[in-house]
């Protein structure tokens, strides 16, 4: 019974302090860019920026092949149809780890929602490579790839936004009682992004290690990204991992942060 309040709590948080959460979330955002004389402007100019040095990388230097069921499309699409949403997920891992840590002064002498930070922590680098990953769909809707499948894009972002929040809240709750937490997230993130078919495709792997992959959530994610976008089609194995992963993390990463969540004043 008291999980279930946990979890409840958890969930009607964003809503129920929804004029708070909605000033952390624009407070965060506009510091992103404080003392920057681009601004708002650099949320353009580094996809922009990105684009055009992963192409020149993998379709000059490297010239890597694309798997043979996506067609002719160029390697830095399929490339960049991964590693965007992929670096919304390492932005916000990033984060983790420091969250709970740099609000230390605002836990320990003020009365407030704490469930908020991690959502708060998730919401930022989804909204700003989500802007990112928009920009370079617009490009892909000039170049012919723009289909009907394309409306499944902002579920796939939630169930990315709601795993990563999971995840985000669980590491920055352990970080608060274990330190060593930010050194392992950095090489937790290293190891992911290697073992996540993103700059290679599946393909390359060994067929005997192919099947695993469906134990990583992200590569689901990936995959479900460029099957809609080139294909115009998913496969529904990577979307039953989708949505089962996303709601194991978000209700257990939930419960863990809401259990554990009164005590982070004694120890901050």
């Amino acid at each position: 019974m008291k999980s279930l309040t946990l979890l409840r709590d958890w969930i009607q948080s964003p809503f129920r302090h929804f004029r708070l959460f909605h000033q952390f979330v624009r407070q965060e955002f506009s510091g992103q860019f404080a003392g920057s004389l681009g601004g708002f402007l650099w949320l353009f100019v580094t996809p922009i920026f990105n684009i055009a040095i992963y192409s020149f990388i993998f379709s000059v230097v490297f010239r890597a092949p694309v798997p043979e069921n996506f067609g002719d499309v160029p390697f830095v699409v399929f490339l960049m149809i991964g590693y965007l949403p992929w670096f919304a997920f390492a932005d916000a891992m990033g984060r983790a780890s420091s969250l709970l840590l740099d609000k230390a002064p605002l836990i320990t002498k003020v009365m407030f929602p704490v469930q908020l930070i991690p959502l708060v922590g998730t919401v930022i680098p989804f909204m700003v490579h989500g802007i990112a990953f928009a920009v370079f769909l617009v490009y892909l809707s000039t170049q012919g790839f723009l289909n009907s499948a394309w409306l499944w894009l902002p579920l796939a972002f939630l169930l990315q936004c709601l795993f990563t929040l999971g995840v985000v809240s669980v590491l920055s709750a352990l970080c608060v009682f274990l330190r060593d937490v930010q050194q392992m997230v950095a090489l937790l993130l290293t190891a992911w992004f290697f073992l996540t078919p993103i700059i290679y495709p599946l393909s390359m792997l060994p067929e005997q290690l192919q099947p695993l992959m469906m134990f990583n959530p992200m590569h689901s994610f990936v995959q479900f990204y460029r099957e809609i976008i080139v294909l115009g089609d998913f496969s529904l194995p990577h979307f039953y991992v989708m949505v089962l992963s996303a709601a194991i993390s978000y209700l257990f990463g939930g419960w863990l942060f809401m259990r554990i969540k009164h005590a982070f004043g004694d120890v901050l």
